[in-house]
């Protein structure tokens, strides 16, 4: 990386962020992956809505994807911790992961500068 000289009068220095371990890069990196397809973040925020685990049937009712999609966006979605499931019988019941949501929020909130370097 290449440091050119600034202009006195140009702007603060950038602010660099903390480096992020290799591992909570990754898993970042994997849930902004995960959600990054359209279909599968409407069928996250689906999942996301229910006060219960909801069944794979329902899910594949009310998307316009095959079942083999359907479970393929859901394998997707737990692998990057965003959701759980659970087996009853032959069926899959999925629900949100709570502390993939907690990374969600924590995530976003890194984005923004500490409060008392933001300008009101």
């Amino acid at each position: 990386m290449t440091t050119k000289n600034r202009p006195a009068d140009c702007c603060l220095s950038p602010i660099i962020p903390m480096p992020l371990p290799e591992t909570t890069r990754a898993a970042t990196v994997g849930v902004f992956k995960a959600l990054g397809d359209a279909t599968r973040f409407e069928i996250f925020r689906f999942v996301a809505a229910q006060e219960e685990p909801i069944c794979a049937c329902d899910v594949v009712d009310r998307f316009q994807v095959s079942q083999p999609t359907i479970s393929h966006h859901m394998k997707v979605l737990a692998e990057a911790g965003l959701i759980t499931v659970s087996r009853r019988g032959v069926w899959a019941y999925y629900a949100v992961d709570l502390q993939g949501l907690r990374q969600i929020d924590s995530i976003l909130g890194s984005f923004a500068p500490p409060e008392s370097l933001v300008a009101s």
